[in-house]
């Protein structure tokens, strides 16, 4: 069996998950690279690791799975593109649609914040993605029906496993069908599950014109003489329209350009990203941990004309939010990406305009 993993890539991402683990204290973390227009897996990485020399010796059954397929998490976020996607995809705003954010909203008797607490007055939907403005996601959540948005996950392919050729896939259900604060929330990636590479998948979509990927890890099968190539195949379904996606592609590299993101920045080239921090769940009760956050970032460039993408997964850094961990993280994968593959720059960054 021949495989798609890209080795350097490979010990690339599990350097910078150890680098990470020292660096932020973190519990865990994935990394996961593919090449968007393909589906093409180029690195699964995970922490925490272990020696198949003496997994015999593992005392914690845990590390022995592969989270980035058999775990399922709130990605936070991660998510708000998701929903910008069907705003504009369904006609309801655009990029440059605005609202005034009084930093919370209410729904019944309950009461959404900002992240910290923030409050940002008049913003453009772009600016909700930049500032990553909750009220904002919500805002677009409720232009469109409840049963659009959850149509819309199940195309993204958040409700079904992505088909990858690795043992012990999940996948969650999405049927969210309680009230109204329920869809408020998931806008923004809280009481959705998904797997890392599921949110990687559908992420592919908004860099790849619209279109899923049926994402592989086998590139080719040969026994004896007998050669079974593995065909990267384009789903037919477009989940969102070129130009739907075009927008969010500007959005997001706005994100990177001057906002939360920036972090991300990689002089001579225009990369689109979103930056996340969620929070976790109890495991056998209702609410959250008061302490404990997921910080992810997803991204892939160059913007107009993706060779990668990569999601960068921390599991409770000891940090305040994503710009401090997970980002860097990205922007060092990234840097290391454009050098080993020699992608030419977006502009000249003595002449950029």
């Amino acid at each position: 069996i021949y495989l798609t993993i890209d080795y350097n890539i490979q010990f690339q991402a599990e350097s910078l998950l150890k680098e990470a683990q020292k660096s932020l204290n973190i519990d865990s973390g994935q990394i996961v690279v593919l090449k968007p227009d393909t589906g093409r897996i180029l690195a699964i990485a995970g922490l925490p690791f272990f020696d198949p020399n003496y997994y015999s010796k593992e005392k914690n059954l845990d590390i022995f799975q592969n989270s980035a397929v058999q775990k399922i998490f709130e990605p936070g976020s991660i998510m708000k593109p998701f929903t910008m996607s069907m705003g504009i995809n369904e006609g309801k705003i655009t990029p440059d649609t605005t609202y005034i954010d009084n930093g919370f909203i209410k729904m019944g008797p309950e009461t959404i914040y900002n992240f910290d607490r923030k409050k940002y007055g008049q913003q453009t939907m772009t600016g909700v993605l930049e500032k990553s403005i909750n009220t904002g996601a919500v805002f677009v959540s409720q232009l469109i029906s409840h049963q659009t948005f959850l149509d819309y996950l199940d195309k993204f392919g958040f409700n079904n496993k992505t088909g990858i050729e690795l043992q012990g896939e999940v996948s969650s259900k999405n049927n969210i069908n309680g009230p109204d604060v329920e869809f408020a929330t998931a806008s923004f990636g809280q009481g959705v599950g998904v797997t890392p590479l599921q949110i990687a998948r559908g992420f592919s979509a908004i860099a790849n014109g619209g279109k899923l990927v049926r994402i592989y890890v086998v590139e080719k099968i040969v026994k004896g003489e007998k050669e079974i190539d593995t065909t990267p195949q384009i789903l037919d379904e477009q989940v969102i329209s070129t130009k739907t996606a075009s927008q969010i592609t500007t959005m997001l590299t706005s994100v990177v350009e001057r906002g939360f993101g920036d972090g991300a920045k990689i002089p001579g080239y225009y990369l689109a990203g979103k930056t996340g921090t969620a929070q976790v769940p109890f495991e056998n009760k209702k609410g959250y941990y008061p302490d404990k956050t997921i910080q992810t970032f997803i991204g892939f460039g160059p913007a107009l004309n993706p060779q990668f993408l990569i999601l960068v997964k921390l599991d409770d850094p000891k940090v305040s939010s994503s710009a401090l961990s997970a980002v860097p993280v990205f922007r060092k994968l990234a840097q290391y990406i454009i050098n080993y593959w020699q992608i030419p720059p977006d502009y000249d960054i003595n002449n950029k305009q």
